[in-house]
């Protein structure tokens, strides 16, 4: 599973805005890891630094000189469509009739080929390939006299999945998809009020989650204070479980609720319905810890380590290649070899996509003389991509989607495998009826064109194209 974006706001005047999104989008840094930028006001002009990298490889002392204002924005990026280029880090600059604005997103659109037709018709240029500046454009696109009339023109014709920080002269904006696809909350501080994907985003500042932003729902923070208001009506809550699973960090509040401790009872259900025998439960690393360690509690079996992980080395998911995934898996991972050899372990992870990675990892564990292997999956069997930000493989590469368990138990070299079961996943997150869960049952919460459903792959080449 690949991240999506990361996305931070925030207005607090006197007070280095700069900086502070700075520290903001590092702890964000886990959602997006090819560009990183930042954009900020001071009600006379917007002004945005961004390029190809991490946050510390964009950003350096001198970055910030300039980067002074009342209010800023800030981005982390994965790109899932369009391709990697300086043109399509964000924050994107636009001019509009009501004047400058910046916007960063974590987005996916599945009209984005309608939309794109309609700013064509309108003659308006598109240099990028990203969903951002079919929004901007948009934005650009309305004849609206203020910012939150023209959200409430051209948002309600987007369709998809979008959490958005929006910076214009007259406030900031926190803008949140009808069905609440992908993440977005509110933190006040001591004279600061933020927007982030992510609450541990408003710790590292210093401030305190108010609450999520309503799905279908517009936040803009100004000297006014925090105004909220619908800009369409919300269908159903559908958040992405991968939040839960995997993607957020396991310090993130989401729905009133730990990320660390949904993990936890996760594992808590994978246990109670096993009756393996082993000396050991390992996890992942990172994302499987505490699931394994909720096993671990449940099955009455000693939590170890027996995967040691290189801090150093990025998600290998940023390599292009298969045989570049291979091997980022060695320089990430090495086996705790004396701790495993000769030991029955149990390995708990969050997911499993192609089956590569999982493979190279249990041979390393056999190579450091584990004698027996067994895998335990914190999520159901993925058989269905995501059409609304999340980089899984197209439907042929997903190998739950060709293979039947016992099949991809013997793909992987495991001697036993088990994937959580949808109910147990469910009950572990909350009410079935808040969550999108296509990845694992094809039920998409959103409706998407049958252009997109005969062929994800094409759709991505085809925009790449653009």
């Amino acid at each position: 599973m690949k991240e999506e974006c990361g996305v931070f706001g925030i207005h607090a005047p006197g007070k280095e805005v700069g900086k502070m999104t700075y520290f903001g989008l590092y702890a964000l840094q886990h959602r997006g890891q090819e560009s990183a930028g930042i954009a900020v006001t001071s009600g006379d002009g917007i002004i945005v630094v961004k390029d190809l990298g991490l946050v510390s490889q964009v950003f350096n002392e001198n970055s910030f000189v300039n980067l002074r204002g009342d209010s800023a924005i800030g981005h982390v990026r994965y790109s899932t469509t369009g391709s990697n280029s300086w043109k399509d880090a964000q924050p994107l600059y636009e001019m509009t009739e009501r004047g400058p604005c910046a916007i960063a997103q974590n987005s996916n659109l599945v009209n984005t080929i309608e939309l794109r037709g309609y700013l064509e018709e309108e003659n308006l240029d598109l240099t990028s390939t990203t969903d951002t500046e079919v929004m901007s454009g948009l934005l650009r696109s309305s004849k609206a006299k203020t910012t939150l009339q023209a959200i409430e023109d051209v948002f309600p014709a987007m369709k998809g999945a979008y959490s958005i920080v929006l910076l214009t002269e007259e406030g900031l904006y926190g803008i949140r998809d009808p069905y609440g696809i992908r993440p977005l909350c509110i933190g006040t501080g001591k004279e600061t009020a933020l927007i982030a994907s992510e609450s541990p985003a408003l710790d590292v500042v210093g401030a305190r989650m108010l609450r999520e932003v309503e799905p279908g729902e517009v936040v803009r923070i100004s000297e006014s204070g925090i105004e909220a208001k619908r800009f369409a009506p919300s269908p159903r809550s559908a958040l992405c479980i991968f939040e839960f699973i995997y993607f957020a960090r396991p310090d993130t509040i989401l729905q009133d609720r730990l990320v660390y401790d949904v993990r936890k009872r996760m594992g808590f259900h994978m246990a109670e319905n096993d009756n393996i025998t082993a000396d050991m439960v390992i996890p992942v690393p990172d994302s499987g810890i505490p699931a394994a360690v909720g096993y671990a509690e449940r099955a009455g079996i000693p939590f170890g380590e027996g995967l040691i992980k290189n801090r150093y080395i990025g998600r290998t998911f940023i390599q292009p290649t298969q045989e570049m995934r291979n091997l980022g898996v060695r320089l990430k991972l090495n086996a705790l070899a004396p701790s495993i050899a000769g030991k029955r372990l149990v390995v708990v992870d969050d997911s499993i996509v192609r089956g590569t990675t999982s493979r190279k990892i249990v041979e390393l564990l056999r190579e450091g003389g584990a004698r027996e292997v067994h895998m335990r999956i914190s999520s159901p069997p993925i058989r269905y991509p995501c059409f609304y930000g999340i980089d899984t493989a197209n439907r042929d590469e997903l190998i739950a989607s060709n293979l039947e368990v016992d099949q991809i138990k013997d793909f992987l070299g495991v001697d036993s495998l088990s994937y959580m079961g949808m109910d147990d996943l469910i009950s572990s997150c909350g009410e079935r009826e808040k969550f999108c869960t296509a990845c694992f049952d094809g039920a998409y919460p959103i409706e998407v064109p049958r252009e997109l459903e005969i062929s994800k792959f094409k759709l991505e080449k085809t925009r790449e194209g653009m």
